[in-house]
């Protein structure tokens, strides 16, 4: 009579994985309770310097004020509203002419070296002048309303969609550029085909900065342009001018929200355009 004795299995079972909606809760918490906790710590070191301060707290005013006295009270709220539209108009003209230039440059570059000794020093150039030095001429040539206000936001958010356009447009493989010219391929059509599908990534980069230094453009714009409707740069003079801390902090906050709101938009319409298949390749 033959015996089997069936050894006991050494190889434990692996354990199964997290479901997908597990693992993208934890990776929403992991990236959102970090700047969190540090938004807590900056309140509390806020309000107990707001405290501290006795009589001079007007310098800083507690947290809670920017709402109460800013953004809750009936008449400062909506005048910030109305404010950050106009802001927001600014920016919005301002960025999409930057991106046209700013593209359409890098492209006249990238035809050819001579082109580009001979126009990437502008840029260069453009990006070192101080904003400040330029205000007056604008004002003085192009007035002092919107239009003025616009050719600041373009002078602030240009070079970084230049700089990051033409370096994308440059990074293309070699290989790939060699298979196009053995299929006889026009010029505009591996610029069309290969070299700006290439080049998004470092375009999209561009554009996230430069969408942040458009919100500064347009503040800078208006707050030396104050005619027509007035935007958060001119709010933020009349506060400053008036000592109203906590309306000039509430525009202060509504500003940099806009700049985030502005930032992760541009940010979400990468991963859409390029994320599956730039992650791919970095794989």
């Amino acid at each position: 009579m033959t015996q089997i004795l069936e050894a006991p299995s050494s190889v434990a079972a692996a354990p199964a994985a997290p479901p997908a909606r597990a693992r993208r809760s934890r990776g929403f918490l992991r990236t959102v309770w970090p700047p969190l906790v540090v938004f807590v710590l900056i309140i509390a070191v806020w309000s107990v310097a707001s405290a501290l301060l006795g009589d001079r707290s007007f310098l800083l005013p507690a947290p809670y004020r920017i709402f109460t006295d800013g953004l809750f009270d009936p008449i400062v709220g909506p005048e910030i509203l109305e404010a950050l539209g106009q802001t927001s108009l600014v920016a919005f003209i301002g960025l999409t002419i930057a991106i046209v230039l700013g593209v359409a440059w890098a492209i006249v570059m990238l035809q050819a070296k001579w082109a580009e000794r001979s126009l990437y020093p502008y840029a260069v150039i453009l990006q070192c002048i101080p904003i400040l030095a330029l205000v007056p001429l604008i004002g003085f040539w192009f007035g002092y309303g919107l239009p003025g206000r616009v050719i600041v936001c373009v002078l602030i958010a240009l070079f970084p969609i230049v700089s990051n356009t033409l370096f994308g447009l440059q990074s293309v493989d070699k290989s790939q550029k060699e298979l196009f010219q053995l299929q006889h391929a026009r010029r505009w059509t591996t610029l069309w085909k290969l070299q700006l599908p290439a080049a998004l990534p470092s375009m999209f980069v561009g554009l996230r900065t430069s969408a942040g230094l458009s919100i500064v453009g347009a503040i800078v714009g208006d707050y030396f342009f104050r005619r027509g409707t007035p935007g958060l740069g001119s709010l933020m003079s009349a506060y400053t001018s008036r000592l109203l801390a906590p309306e000039l902090y509430a525009s202060v906050v509504v500003a940099a929200l806009l700049g985030v709101v502005i930032f992760i938009g541009f940010g979400l319409i990468s991963k859409l355009a390029v994320g599956r298949w730039y992650d791919a390749t970095k794989a």
